[in-house]
């Protein structure tokens, strides 16, 4: 149940921060291919109209008639696919001179706003976004509305010796459709990517999570075991301290050595002083000098070294630790793992030197206490 609701509130979580992402990713790959698509209609349609009013200007430079050169324009400008971009001539009054449309010529346009008398280079790709999403006049340019043929005057040019004006249109319906599908595709491809890259997420940390719980599975199992080892442990240390308690040193000549000693000879300081093995809790090593420590927490030192104190002690009350360590079995508080396979031995009173058993040594320590 844990792992389904982790999985879960996984997927939830790559969600939310993937649309956070994309919802930031679409409007800015969307504004950048708008702005590409509309600097180029933008150009274009600048480049036209100011060939069309030098070709224009031309031929009445050249003596041709106005009413020749408005036939030769029209002609070529008829039938033109008014679904893209196209030019159109109007004089200074607002009247239609050429146009695609032959039904338009003649017609006034229509403006939103009053004439504008200079024309104006200012219009760029972010003004032309403007005007397809608001339909206001943008910067110098005149907005002038063809709800027929849903289009606006994106760029004027005046053409020279003559009081035409050749105006640049846009499809701004087929435009704003380009950007609507820029949009729609841009959120299609983003909506694939993310589930893929979710779901994909979602597999990789379940399998991820399934090996790491296998394997926490098995370092618990052997954790178990280990705790359940150091309970048995602890158990054997409470039974053989009873089993000494209840057996004390004075009443075991018959079970031990005959050269174990009752008593060892100490020193503090320079005062000599004999103490009970009964007495005594550990002994340890620390600097080359040997030290024997009470229950009562007194220490004192000793001559001897730890191997000659050990071989005249009962090795049924004492236990060779380690080359440092020698413990009696009553002071031993509780066994605790340490490292790798190690045993840590807490002691009464407290050693400010860790007591650990090796690994080597832990299977002798085990049958010390017929475990």
């Amino acid at each position: 149940m844990r792992k389904d609701k982790l999985y879960l509130l996984t997927f939830l979580s790559l969600s939310i921060i993937f649309l956070v992402i994309s919802s930031v990713a679409i409007n800015y790959f969307v504004n950048a291919a708008a702005d590409k698509v509309l600097e180029t209609q933008l150009e274009f349609s600048k480049r036209e109209a100011k060939q069309i009013a030098l070709l224009v200007g031309s031929q009445l430079e050249n003596g041709v008639t106005k009413e020749k050169t408005i036939d030769n324009t029209q002609q070529s400008i008829e039938n033109s696919n008014l679904d893209a971009g196209f030019v159109s001539i109007f004089d200074w009054s607002g009247k239609v001179v050429c146009h695609p449309d032959i039904k338009q010529i003649g017609q006034n346009i229509s403006s939103k706003k009053s004439f504008v008398s200079s024309v104006s280079d200012d219009l760029t790709s972010k003004d032309f976004y403007n005007l397809l999403q608001d339909h206001n006049e943008v910067g110098d340019s005149l907005n002038i509305s063809n709800q027929s043929l849903n289009s606006e005057v994106i760029y004027i040019y005046p053409v020279k010796n003559s009081d035409w004006i050749v105006a640049a249109h846009a499809n701004t319906q087929k435009v704003t459709e380009q950007i609507k599908n820029l949009r729609s595709n841009f959120q299609n491809i983003l909506l694939v990517m993310g589930f893929l890259f979710i779901l994909s997420s979602v597999l990789i940390v379940r399998l991820i999570g399934s090996r790491y719980e296998k394997k926490l599975e098995i370092k618990n199992e052997k954790l178990s075991d280990e705790i359940i080892n150091l309970s048995k442990l602890n158990s054997a240390v409470d039974t053989y301290q009873q089993k000494v308690i209840d057996r004390p040193l004075d009443d075991a000549d018959d079970d031990s050595d005959n050269m174990t000693k009752k008593r060892i000879l100490t020193y503090i300081r320079h005062e000599l002083l004999s103490v009970s093995t009964e007495d005594i809790a550990y002994i340890y090593t620390e600097s080359t000098i040997t030290y024997v420590v009470c229950f009562d927490g007194k220490r004192s030192t000793s001559n001897s070294s730890l191997d000659e104190l050990f071989a005249n002690l009962d090795n049924t009350y004492f236990f060779r630790a380690n080359r440092q360590f020698i413990i009696a079995i009553s002071a031993i508080d509780k066994i605790v793992r340490y490292g790798n396979n190690q045993l840590k031995i807490l002691i009464n009173p407290n050693s400010e030197v860790d007591i650990i058993i090796s690994k080597n040594k832990a299977a002798e320590f085990k049958k010390w206490l017929n475990l």
